[in-house]
């Protein structure tokens, strides 16, 4: 497993510890309460290194190899899932997965982006980032949903939408904003959940929902921490200062009224415990359903619109001169 610079005292003395337990089964040198003293030490070391991790530690556990990915949550909490493909205008892209799927016997729509797990699925699946037929072929699904009345569940996981010279002949801008203006007004539930990187337009494409939810060492923000420190200072070096500045973590997002509720990961990341962290996500998907499931259909839609209206702070000049908030 790939080992982050902020875990590396925790491994290498869960490496010590081990060789002390292997070496004692043969020739027993240290007492049980001894080696009992260890693991105890060792489990206040974790919980001390994870509770100061910095936003760029948090920035490196959310790209970590081993991070479950869309594809990962869709198997584990999905009993029966059907795939969907295409956009019926230009062809299918891999970098989204769509379909119908199964959760406790209650049908969801299911959309996550998908990043691939090594080199040939990473190039396959473009890294996470769609192109203008993905977010079609997204938009397509979610009016199948409505249509049949069907609750969508969104699982955002990109550095962004693909910005190539290609995507934008076919329309990128005009494909995200199209899905915003309908998913604003989509008559069905929307639960979104940001699992991984949520980067910018590329997330918010199929981010417009009733409930956000966060995994908790995620991060949500309108640009990544190296294009920030690239513009601002014009040293992509200063990634970390960037990460900080940008305020993308959940606990932030909650005081901001970005997102809803940020979902418990095993402690030192999803990636330590695939399962416990898909466990998570399947009870929030849950949650919300049951939350949204009885709200009236033009209730449901005022709230959502009245829920990103309220986002964000401004000021306003009134014919007096005098500012007002």
């Amino acid at each position: 497993m790939t080992v982050l610079p902020h875990e590396k005292p925790i491994v290498e003395m869960q490496q010590t510890l081990q060789k002390l337990i292997d070496q004692n089964k043969d020739n027993p040198l240290w007492s049980s309460q001894e080696l009992a003293r260890l693991e105890k030490k060792l489990a206040v070391m974790k919980k001390t290194v994870y509770s100061q991790l910095k936003a760029w530690d948090r920035v490196a556990i959310c790209r970590h190899p081993q991070r479950p990915h869309a594809i990962d949550y869709i198997q584990n909490i999905c009993e029966e899932f059907v795939e969907i493909f295409g956009d019926r205008t230009f062809q299918d892209d891999r970098a989204v997965i769509c379909g119908m799927g199964k959760i406790d016997g209650q049908k969801f729509l299911v959309i996550g982006q998908e990043k691939g797990k090594d080199t040939e699925s990473r190039i396959s699946r473009n890294f996470g980032m769609m192109h203008p037929e993905g977010y079609r072929k997204a938009m397509r699904c979610m009016r199948l949903a409505a249509k049949f009345q069907i609750p969508v569940v969104t699982l955002i996981d990109t550095p962004g939408a693909y910005p190539g010279l290609t995507a934008e002949e076919r329309g990128q801008g005009w494909a995200i904003a199209q899905n915003l203006w309908e998913m604003a007004r989509l008559p069905t539930p929307v639960i979104v959940v940001v699992i991984g990187e949520g980067c910018s337009g590329g997330a918010l494409g199929i981010g417009v929902g009733d409930s956000v939810g966060m995994m908790e060492h995620a991060y949500y923000s309108v640009i990544s921490p190296e294009g920030c420190s690239s513009i601002l200072w014009k040293d992509a070096k200063k990634n970390a200062v960037a990460a900080e500045a940008l305020k993308m973590q959940v606990e932030d997002l909650l005081d901001l009224g970005i997102v809803d509720k940020m979902i418990p990961e095993p402690l030192g990341g999803a990636h330590f415990d695939p399962k416990a962290a898909c466990l998570s996500v399947k009870t929030f998907i849950k949650d919300q359903w049951e939350l949204l499931k009885s709200v009236p259909v033009d209730l449901l839609l005022e709230n959502r619109y009245q829920k990103f209206r309220k986002m964000g702070k401004f000021e306003t000049i009134q014919n007096d001169g005098n500012l007002s908030q």
